[in-house]
């Protein structure tokens, strides 16, 4: 019997500064597959949250002289905020600040002593304070007296302190063995390749507490000492699930993990560090980790400095949220950078949303308005082109439901959209005003199936757009058990007694000043 049940998560986002983009991009990602999943028929668990420990929360906190608990209370609200913002249908919103995450790292942490796989050493190597990682020499470059990281330009310094150390080396092979044997556990295949090659060239065993400062997890057996951000962070994702109980209904249900939804920046921790600590732990690790690439603003990357940041909040504000996740969905093809910009934004809310699946719903539903007593009507007699119509779509389901699975965002949305535009031509062709008083019973059975396909693909589009098509739903009286994928087929949806409800424009059409 298939397992029904689905774990996503987004990473955990470190709060320095205010939400941007790349947060906006990754959690709305994990949101679409959550609500895929949902609409499919799985009970469904979806994590998101903030790592608030390490040196830069510190030090932040001291500049702004404030405790670093009640700092990082503030800088989490907001994105605790963001998931309201972005319409997110998160399960559970975790801090690396609460108790019940403490419990799991202590627990992790002794698991990993009881193994053998941590020994105090000496610790000497560059380290970014910003990226809460150190680099060896071949992967620094040096500018302007200064020494930075190749991969993501962030200033290291030269650090030597005492560290307790995890051997990573000790599960370099056993690593490749499982990359081998589970050829999908990193996704997209460059990131995978990526990976395999970094592994390959033999791993070095990792410092995993600090004691540069305080502000972190305490090591069980040594106080001066702190837990490593990483090995801290990571376990956010059990945590939520109440380990270190894995008798309770949580942990038995969701682990492991169905997909980790990651930025290409964070691979390494993920795909490498994160299942190492699980196998010396032995606990069972993720069935997927997946590296999603960058939003870039004209063809770069988002900086102060280049001022082209694209704020996410503010886009919402003026265009809506669902309009901007479409668009990112539509924009950039998951695995890969992606360029936005808001002339496209505003081309893309236009052609696909107010002139394509706007349009239709509106000229539809203000047709039946008039024309049918506000009713769906019913019809039993339809003509091929009627039937090919709702059969298309219904005969694309296994493959749009093997594009979710795959993560193949882009095929999925321009396939359902598709249908949208199909069904726009379809109108237009069997012209159900000129019907009217010629043949009600063949604009009945016209009306009947445009109605039926634009609630289908209400249904399909629901996980990018779910206020659009829950507004849809809503207006044909659509129960909400019923906006799931297998009542697609369901031809006994619609009450066909009861009055449709109050309808409102669904997209804007932006108009451009030139």
């Amino acid at each position: 019997m298939q397992n029904k049940s689905f774990y996503i998560t987004t990473p955990i986002y470190y709060p320095s500064g205010k939400p941007h983009m790349g947060h906006a991009y990754s959690s709305i990602v994990a949101d679409i597959f959550a609500r895929f999943k949902n609409i499919e028929g799985f009970d469904v668990f979806y994590l998101t949250g903030t790592d608030e420990h390490g040196l830069k929360i510190q030090r932040e906190a001291e500049k702004n002289k404030k405790d670093p608990k009640k700092f990082c209370d503030e800088l989490s609200a907001t994105f605790r905020d963001l998931t309201k913002t972005l319409n997110l249908s998160n399960s559970d919103f975790i801090r690396t600040t609460e108790d019940r995450h403490y419990k799991s790292v202590k627990e992790i942490w002794q698991r990993l002593q009881k193994s053998g796989d941590i020994y105090l050493s000496k610790y000497s190597g560059w380290y970014s304070i910003s990226d809460e990682a150190y680099y060896d020499e071949d992967e620094i470059i040096s500018k302007n007296n200064k020494k930075y990281s190749k991969s993501s330009g962030s200033e290291v310094d030269w650090v030597e302190e005492e560290s307790y150390f995890f051997k990573l080396s000790k599960w370099q092979n056993k690593l490749l063995q499982h990359y081998d044997k589970n050829p999908s556990f990193i996704l997209p295949e460059s990131r995978k390749n990526e990976v395999v090659n970094f592994v390959k060239k033999g791993l070095k065993d990792l410092s995993v507490s600090r004691t540069s400062f305080t502000w972190g997890i305490p090591v069980p057996q040594n106080k001066k000492h702190v837990i490593y951000v990483w090995l801290d962070a990571l376990t956010n994702y059990i945590s939520a699930l109440n380990f270190p109980d894995t008798s309770n209904e949580l942990f038995k249900k969701f682990w492991p993990a169905s997909i980790h939804i990651i930025g290409k920046d964070i691979l390494r921790f993920h795909a490498i560090y994160w299942p190492a600590f699980l196998m010396a732990a032995n606990i069972p690790l993720p069935k997927k980790i997946y590296g999603h690439g960058w939003i870039l603003s004209d063809e770069k990357k988002m900086s102060k400095s280049l001022g082209n940041i694209l704020d996410p909040i503010e886009i919402i504000n003026k265009y809506g949220i669902d309009q901007l996740r479409y668009y990112l969905i539509k924009e950039v093809s998951l695995g890969n950078d992606g360029n936005i910009s808001l002339k496209n934004l505003e081309d893309c809310i236009n052609n696909d949303l107010a002139n394509n699946f706007g349009n239709l719903c509106q000229r539809v539903f203000t047709f039946v308005k008039k024309n049918c007593s506000n009713k769906i009507p019913n019809s039993k007699n339809f003509d091929k082109v009627d039937l090919a119509l709702t059969e298309n779509l219904i005969n694309t389901l296994p493959a749009l439901i093997e594009n979710m699975n795959n993560q193949k965002l882009n095929n999925y949305l321009n396939e359902v959209i598709s249908f949208s535009f199909d069904a726009n031509k379809y109108f237009n062709d069997l012209k159900p005003w000129e019907l009217k008083n010629k043949d009600p019973e063949r604009m009945n059975a016209v009306l009947n199936t445009i109605i039926t396909q634009i609630k289908n693909i209400s249904i399909l589009l629901n996980p990018i757009i779910p206020i659009a098509s829950e507004n849809v739903l809503d207006f044909l009286n659509v129960p909400v058990e019923k906006r799931k994928i297998t009542f697609i087929k369901d031809k006994n949806v619609f009450d066909y007694q009861k009055e449709l409800n109050e309808f409102n424009i669904l997209f804007k059409k932006i108009e451009n000043d030139n």
